[in-house]
């Protein structure tokens, strides 16, 4: 079994939780949206992964709608001590399986409510807002939903609060309303528009979390990225998850997959080191882009 506590650790608020976590999001159906076809397996990966050492789950309850928080419940409930539950708000499934907005101070206090419900918690550790769509963040302010989840903080349902899809200057925003413990934004190795970003929090002790570390539903492709993998007898997907805790200290991966092969895969990239010859090549993949 992989030693994944080689990756190291970071602060994610007042707990530290292993570099290298898991994302549920893949554990619902096809696009996220219904059950797996295998409940069965899904709940054999998460006992799996809490058993190589992950304590940090991402997790949301629009995967599915609904669906990877009851697994996670049904799998790990009652969860162990060092366990840490991120879960993300500002967001709800259409019957169409859309993707939709909701951002309203009682959407949010809905979701935080269901959130706790469906993970059977009296308070979770972290919850993101998430602010920008799929595209990416907006400008958009967020004063009005941070004060709806600062209030949730307040009352002692949420312990922590974190931001999703949003732009430094968001970050500054929120800042003013509770203190900002990680931001969870699309970066992997060919996309790098958060470059900065990701340095300016590590500047802060703040956690990024990478979504789509692999690509999300178009995964990488590179032939530079496939030379170092053949050349150090893996698989591409673990090199782009080595790059990235080599990254920055502080970023913190959430790969996900219904799959106990490829969870295994995923962790074994936490051991994987990367010559420098390697992260030379990897590293001119994409040319760092401006912040937003």
């Amino acid at each position: 079994m992989t030693d994944i506590a080689k990756a190291g650790a970071y602060a994610l608020g007042d707990r530290t939780v292993r570099r290298m976590g898991y994302g549920a999001m893949q554990l619902a159906g096809p696009g996220v949206f219904g059950p797996p076809k295998d409940p069965e397996e899904a709940r054999a990966v998460l006992c799996e992964a809490v058993a190589s050492g992950v304590n940090h789950i991402d997790t949301s309850d629009y995967y599915g709608p609904f669906v990877t928080n009851r697994l996670i419940r049904e799998a790990l409930h009652p969860y162990p001590d060092d366990l840490v539950i991120v879960t993300k708000v500002g967001a709800v499934r259409g019957q169409d399986a859309s993707w939709n907005p909701a951002h309203s101070p009682a959407e949010l206090v809905s979701a935080v409510h269901d959130n706790l419900r469906n993970l059977a918690l009296d308070a979770i550790d972290v919850v993101n807002l998430r602010v920008g769509g799929i595209q990416g963040p907006t400008d958009s302010p967020i004063a009005e939903q941070m004060a709806a989840l600062a209030e949730l903080r307040r009352q002692g349902l949420i312990r922590h609060i974190g931001l999703s899809n949003v732009t430094s200057k968001q970050v500054a925003e929120a800042r003013k309303f509770a203190p900002i413990v990680c931001v969870q934004n699309y970066y992997n190795l060919a996309h790098r528009n958060d470059d900065a970003l990701v340095d300016e929090l590590a500047a802060a002790g703040t956690a990024y979390v990478p979504f789509f570390p692999l690509g999300g539903f178009s995964p990488l492709q590179s032939a530079a990225l496939s030379e170092v993998a053949a050349a150090l007898g893996v698989t591409p997907l673990q090199v782009a998850l080595a790059w990235l805790l080599h990254r920055a200290p502080n970023i913190l991966l959430i790969p996900g997959t219904s799959s106990l092969a490829h969870l295994r895969e995923n962790l074994a990239a936490a051991v994987l080191a990367l010559p420098p010859e390697a992260l030379a090549r990897l590293g001119d993949i994409a040319a760092p882009a401006p912040a937003h």
